[in-house]
């Protein structure tokens, strides 16, 4: 069994910064990558930032230049820095993370809002 726990989420001003981060625990020496996707009310489900297997990144084209995914050096938490924040950010913010074998576990999520 695998927990993911999210925290950092929270209301912030247009072209403010906020820090998420997502601790996995549990049985994960078989994960194969680590990441945020997010959802807005009314929209898709969107990949946000990953790590891959193999360690390389993934950005959606829309946070390009303005988030950074990393990890720390034990490889079971991952964050996203989110600088210079837009309205449409603002999203519910999931960590999931990928397993050997396809299984896939998720954390409860984080809201994120970005307004004045």
């Amino acid at each position: 069994q695998v927990q993911l726990v999210e925290s950092g989420g929270g209301w912030v001003q247009p072209g403010g910064s906020l820090r998420l981060s997502c601790v996995a625990s549990g049985t994960i020496g078989t994960m194969t990558g680590m990441g945020w996707y997010r959802q807005a009310p009314g929209k898709q489900r969107e990949l946000v930032a990953a790590f891959t297997n193999g360690g390389s990144t993934h950005y959606a084209d829309s946070v390009k230049g303005r988030f950074t995914i990393s990890r720390d050096g034990a490889g079971n938490t991952v964050y996203l820095q989110m600088n210079d924040l837009k309205p449409e950010d603002t999203a519910e913010y999931s960590c999931f993370a990928t397993f050997r074998g396809g299984t896939v576990y998720w954390g409860k999520g984080t809201q994120v809002t970005v307004s004045s």
